[in-house]
């Protein structure tokens, strides 16, 4: 799963890093505020790839896939991108999830079937 939702949100790290750029060109934003918030969201996209497997990793992940769909109010096009990013992030949790579960199931049968070798040759 690590792998998967890593690249998701280092995906992410680019797409409001872009956004930021977007959002510098309204005129009722200061510069300092769109790279404050840009700056957080993608410093958290990075802290997560590191805390996805721990406990509330997930959780704050989805609350930054939100956060990036409500950016659209800013620019528009974050609402599709954000859409996106979110059935990304989707993706990735529950098809990472199964990947994780096949890796620990091949890793036991693996281990079982050295533990039955190993007795035999005895």
């Amino acid at each position: 799963m690590r792998t998967l939702c890593s690249s998701t949100l280092i995906g992410e790290f680019f797409v409001i890093g872009f956004a930021g750029l977007v959002a510098m060109k309204d005129p009722d934003l200061s510069m300092s505020t769109v790279w404050t918030v840009s700056g957080a969201a993608m410093a958290l996209c990075v802290l997560l790839c590191g805390l996805i497997t721990r406990p509330g990793g997930v959780q704050l992940g989805w609350a930054l896939q939100i956060a990036l769909i409500a950016s659209g109010f800013v620019v528009p096009v974050m609402f599709f991108l954000g859409a996106i990013f979110a059935a990304l992030w989707w993706a990735s949790v529950h098809f990472g999830r199964k990947v994780d579960e096949a890796k620990a199931r091949f890793a036991a049968q693996a281990a079982a079937g050295e533990a039955s070798t190993g007795a035999g040759a005895s």
